[in-house]
């Protein structure tokens, strides 16, 4: 049976501390708390932990950097790099726009209105594998919007 996420993410924890990569364990350990605690409320999904981490990171770094203070917004971002390390490989942009294009088709979608339609579609194709934000944007384009 291959690793989980969590056992990896546990074996690379003891890595680091042997390494003294302390902030490297520290983000580490955030993750599998995370991972643990979201096991235990019986979700298992950890991909979608791992994004929404990811993405309280990202915005995080947005802030920071917006509030001038630049070396909290990098540290936010080298987390959200490391956190990226653990999610499946996203897919390309070719890719999300084929599945995009063959959900605006089988859905007869002709304008922004029905963009849910098409991105209930999408979305579970994409699961893991890229942001809402990303396929929202691709498919509102796409729509003429």
């Amino acid at each position: 049976m291959s690793e989980s996420i969590l056992e990896r993410i546990q074996d690379d924890t003891r890595a680091a501390m042997k390494a003294g990569e302390r902030d490297r364990v520290g983000t580490l350990r955030m993750l599998a708390s995370s991972l643990q605690q979201n096991e235990k409320e019986g979700d298992g999904d950890a991909v979608a932990v791992l994004q929404r981490e990811r993405k309280k990171r990202v915005e995080a770094a947005e802030a920071f950097e917006s509030g001038g203070r630049a070396e909290q917004a990098e540290a936010e971002r080298a987390e959200a790099t490391l956190i990226d390390a653990y999610l499946p490989e996203q897919v390309t942009d070719d890719e999300l726009g084929s599945i995009v294009a063959a959900a605006i088709e089988s859905t007869g979608a002709a304008d922004v209105k029905e963009m849910g339609k098409v991105i209930g579609i999408v979305m579970p194709q994409v699961k893991g594998r890229a942001d809402g934000k990303r396929v929202s944007t691709m498919v509102r384009e796409r729509l003429g919007a």
